[in-house]
């Protein structure tokens, strides 16, 4: 099947970061994806950012949670690997850069970590553990949230069968990686950090619009992986397929996310 150039040109640019097939838009997100920012905010409580700190924020997208550390008075870096995202962020006035989160460019420079809803999208895990502890100064904390184990289960198995019949292996070509607590405290511990706390939050999530809307921000890699004239009918598909479950009688959809969340602290030096 012969692709359109837009199709050829987003071939050639898929990301190195993990979410292969994946792209971000600001407007598009800002749009569709706001709860991410507004359902991150219990974790600015367990970052508890102070005037004259340095923080990152790992996968700000459009920087609507980073603000918020800036406005608790720490100096506040920001990186994404989406341009559009990291534009925006800017707009914002914020010191934002892009970068991908497999290959973090700092060496003990923050006095904390926050990431929310990003690490999912980075598929080798231990090399971005890696580069957050390098990044943390001696102490320094790291606070966290991203999809465990679970998360979408029913639209993600949705999807897959979708492409399934039509001979494409949708697991081969997901951008995501979905830990277990336990998976995910042994990387952390194994790279040094001490776990505080970790948990798993099943956390269904009422969508702002259609589930279409929803696919097509958060699940451009599957639908990518099939021509161009297929989408329209695979969209209608998987939503008829998650309706009975994930569709309310009031007329809203609810996403069955489930997130995992966690503290963690690099031990001050010897």
């Amino acid at each position: 099947m012969v692709q359109n150039n837009a199709d050829e040109n987003f071939s050639r640019n898929r990301t190195k970061q993990g979410c292969e097939g994946q792209r971000w838009f600001a407007d598009r997100y800002a749009r569709n994806a706001r709860f991410v920012a507004d359902l991150g905010a219990p974790l600015l409580d367990m970052l508890a950012p102070r005037a004259g700190e340095r923080i990152l924020d790992l996968g700000c997208g459009d920087g609507a949670l980073t603000l918020r550390i800036a406005e608790a008075g720490a100096e506040v870096v920001a990186v994404d690997f989406a341009a559009d995202q990291i534009s925006a962020a800017r707009a914002l006035g914020l010191d934002a850069h892009v970068m991908d989160g497999h290959a973090l460019k700092f060496d003990a420079e923050f006095d904390g970590i926050l990431t929310n809803a990003a690490l999912h999208w980075m598929t080798r895990p231990d090399a971005v553990i890696d580069g957050m502890w390098r990044a943390l100064r001696s102490g320094g904390r790291l606070v966290g949230e991203m999809g465990a184990a679970g998360n979408v289960a029913t639209i993600f198995n949705a999807m897959v069968d979708a492409m399934a019949r039509r001979g494409v292996e949708g697991r081969a070509v997901s951008p995501w990686y979905f830990p277990t607590p336990e998976d995910y405290r042994a990387r952390l511990e194994a790279a040094g950090f001490e776990v505080e706390a970790i948990e798993l939050i099943p956390r269904p999530t009422v969508l702002p619009g259609k589930m279409e809307a929803w696919l097509e921000t958060f699940g451009e890699a599957f639908l990518h992986a099939m021509p161009e004239e297929d989408r329209p009918a695979i969209l209608a598909e998987i939503t008829e397929a998650v309706r009975p479950t994930l569709f309310e009688p009031e007329g809203r959809w609810v996403a069955d996310y489930v997130r995992l969340r966690f503290r963690a602290r690099k031990p001050e030096a010897a």
